[in-house]
């Protein structure tokens, strides 16, 4: 991307997207994540309502009555991005591509972030880690951020979760939000990854998908490719049978993909490259903020 058009397309991101967080979304970020980075502060005796779960059992052993571990929220919280670069993000039949959806989505987040005074770093992937920006504070680093975003050029097209998550548990030491955005099509199973990982830090799954992904048209006979394997098949849409086993085979995986988050409990919203990501965004913060 020659530099005057990626400049021109930072600019448009970073007006859109700031908007958006400073706008909109407001005090909905740091509601829905607050609490997620803390501090231990003291002990005290457990009262009636507590959550058990903050019991201290070697001190409640020690005195041979309930005690709680205190907490107190950090200052800062470090927000790390895992952003899918595989080739499958550059298809999309709306509006816009599944890459630009999460460039944009990416975009607000790293606004939001430093809004609340939040470090905020960057995990691009496919089967391979292909950048890692390490978290810091500023609007110099989120225009980096979104540079990288637009212009980054990944050297390999397949998709591994496992390998990107167990760099995440690895690489951030101290607990951090870490949203993790992707389409989540990976043949391979990496719901362990994302239980280990959801333990260690407070995990969100964005997926993005586009509505032709689940559904396919009557056109006739259509070439379909792998972005990420670059296999070819040629497919009958104009048979009813091949549009319904296909749809069946697609509705299966979300299906796997959900039965994924579900497992290992991480936060999750699926968002179709038609439609509004701020409403999914927002359903998200509030279903969070809901379940405090």
């Amino acid at each position: 991307m020659e530099t005057s058009e990626l400049l021109k397309k930072v600019r448009q991101i970073e007006i859109k997207t700031r908007g958006l967080s400073r706008n909109i979304f407001a005090g909905q970020y740091h509601s829905a994540f607050k609490g997620r980075g803390m501090a231990f502060s003291e002990v005290r005796e457990y009262n009636y309502g507590d959550d058990i779960r903050d019991i201290d059992w070697n001190v409640t052993a020690r005195y041979n009555k309930p005690f709680i571990k205190i907490f107190e929220e950090e200052r800062e919280m470090t927000v790390m991005l895992l952003v899918d670069v595989s080739g499958s993000l550059d298809f999309g039949t709306q509006n816009a591509t599944k890459r630009d959806i999460i460039t944009e989505i990416a975009a607000t987040l790293s606004f939001s972030a430093i809004q609340n005074n939040d470090k905020i770093g960057v995990i691009f992937f496919t089967n391979k880690i292909e950048k890692f920006i390490p978290p810091k504070k500023g609007k110099k680093h989120i225009l980096y951020i979104i540079r990288e975003l637009l212009d980054f050029q990944p050297t390999h097209t397949q998709t591994d979760l496992t390998m990107a998550l167990k760099f995440l548990t690895n690489a951030i030491k101290k607990r951090c939000t870490a949203f993790l955005i992707s389409d989540f099509l990976d043949v391979f199973d990496y719901q362990n990854a994302l239980t280990i990982a959801n333990r260690k830090h407070d995990l969100v799954a964005l997926q993005i998908y586009d509505k032709l992904e689940v559904e396919l048209p009557s056109v006739g006979l259509m070439k379909m490719v792998d972005a990420e394997t670059q296999e070819e098949t040629w497919i009958d849409t104009s048979s009813k049978k091949v549009r319904e086993r296909y749809n069946r085979y697609y509705q299966k995986m979300l299906f796997e993909v959900q039965q994924s988050f579900t497992k290992s409990r991480v936060d999750n919203v699926s968002m179709s490259t038609d439609q509004d990501y701020v409403k999914g965004l927002l359903a998200l913060f509030q279903k969070r903020n809901y379940m405090r």
